[in-house]
């Protein structure tokens, strides 16, 4: 039987003075040209609250990445809407460096910052660190990313392309996705030109009638959904904080553990809660395998 990878020894850290955030055995160069540290090895507010973030949320990668089995080709992990791959970067430089194998994909679409990615991990040596000048759709259907993907990242990855990366997620099987939510508009909009039908229809509708309401229901269902779309596709999940408030207001996180146990009645809540809030024309073809599955 496969035992579960170990926790993977960074080598001694930089002897400079350091913040104590700094951890033993991290880039310190990464830091900086991140912005992260200044030039004289300082953090600023901005940059600490940043930097708390990303470590956070590595600490739940991490477990993750410790629950896969050992591989000769170590594990995959791809990052979307990487912008400029603060999360990727940690990642690879606290677990993936000292482990040796395995890879990291960043999948962004604007290309100065894929470019610039590119040419970070060359200068420092990252050399299973892949950066892809695509949006998250049209990643799925991308070469130069293997066909099974162990763990899927998306961190702020924007309205609709958060459904992208669980998109990806399932059609490359991974045993883990990581998500949290941004901007979530589209459903809002979607909400909005159906809402004086719906103040007919049910009283229900009183809860999206005026505009921020529209926005904080729209943004709440939109999770709701993916959340039952994931447990119908076979997905554990759990849903928790990122950070404090006080950090972020995008702050919520989304952990989807592969059990192969899919839950018809997720999808069947999916479908009531689309039909309930008047969307069902407009997002049913946001989850394809349980409206297919209805319809068949």
């Amino acid at each position: 039987m496969k035992k579960p990878l170990r926790t993977p020894k960074s080598p001694v850290a930089s002897p400079d003075a350091l913040p104590p955030e700094v951890r033993p055995g991290q880039s310190v160069e990464l830091l900086k040209q991140l912005h992260i540290l200044t030039r004289d090895g300082k953090l600023n507010q901005d940059s600490r609250r940043k930097l708390k973030q990303v470590y956070h949320l590595f600490q739940f990668i991490e477990k993750l990445l410790l629950e896969l089995p050992a591989s000769d080709t170590g594990p995959t992990l791809a990052d979307h809407g990487a912008g400029k791959s603060y999360l990727g970067f940690i990642i690879y430089d606290l677990f993936f460096k000292a482990l040796g194998h395995g890879s990291i994909y960043g999948i962004e679409t604007r290309s100065e910052l894929v470019e610039s990615s590119r040419a970070l991990a060359e200068r420092l040596g990252f050399e299973r660190m892949r950066f892809l000048n695509v949006s998250v759709a049209e990643s799925t259907q991308s070469d130069a990313l293997p066909a099974q993907i162990d763990v899927v990242t998306a961190l702020h990855a924007c309205d609709t392309a958060t459904d992208d990366a669980i998109a990806f997620g399932l059609q490359k099987k991974a045993r883990f996705m990581v998500l949290v939510p941004c901007c979530q508009a589209e459903l809002a909009r979607a909400l909005n030109q159906n809402k004086a039908l719906n103040l007919q229809r049910t009283p229900l509708a009183e809860l999206w009638r005026h505009p921020l309401h529209t926005r904080e229901v729209g943004s709440q269902l939109t999770n709701v959904l993916r959340c039952l779309y994931l447990e119908s596709q076979g997905y554990s999940v759990t849903v928790t904080e990122l950070v404090g408030w006080e950090h972020s207001m995008k702050n919520e996180l989304i952990l989807a553990k592969y059990t192969g146990q899919k839950k018809r009645a997720s999808g069947e809540r999916l479908l009531a809660l689309l039909k309930e809030f008047g969307v069902e024309d407009l997002m049913g073809g946001r989850y394809p395998l349980v409206v297919g599955a209805a319809e068949g």
